[in-house]
């Protein structure tokens, strides 16, 4: 289980350290994709494969899960850390996510989202905002 907030400087070659807590679950890769903010989201390679394999079951035919596929697997890198525990964040997800200096990388249970350090603070604000909204939306779900 991802949990808690590590914030990073991105170094010179656009590297990222992962939270040494988490290294262990991306010594065999790390999958990077856009995420639907404004953040890079990061998988261990066998959670990935499990969300292909729902993303198999959908309808090709309807173009709303072909639109989705793109957005989800084309923009998606699988990557190796390096000895030190960093990741490249490839250029494109980068801009997608605003990543200049500074992230933020989020755990959110069984993922990972890697934010700008402003578009984070940003996220923040609006979930303290929201916070009462979410809570309500989520009891009427169960």
């Amino acid at each position: 289980m991802f949990l808690g907030e590590y914030e990073y400087k991105i170094d010179p070659k656009g590297r990222v350290a992962i939270p040494p807590r988490f290294r262990g679950e991306f010594w065999e890769g790390i999958v990077l994709a856009r995420g639907l903010e404004r953040c890079i989201i990061a998988y261990p390679p066998s959670l990935w494969k499990e969300t292909a394999e729902r993303f198999d079951a959908l309808p090709i035919s309807r173009s709303r899960e072909r639109r989705i596929g793109r957005v989800i697997f084309a923009t998606a890198f699988s990557l190796e850390l390096d000895e030190q525990g960093r990741v490249v964040l490839p250029p494109s997800l980068r801009e997608h996510a605003g990543i200049k200096e500074t992230v933020v990388i989020a755990g959110i249970n069984n993922y990972l989202e890697i934010w700008s350090k402003e578009q984070w603070e940003e996220e923040q604000a609006l979930m303290q905002e929201q916070a009462w909204q979410i809570a309500e939306g989520m009891e009427r779900h169960q």
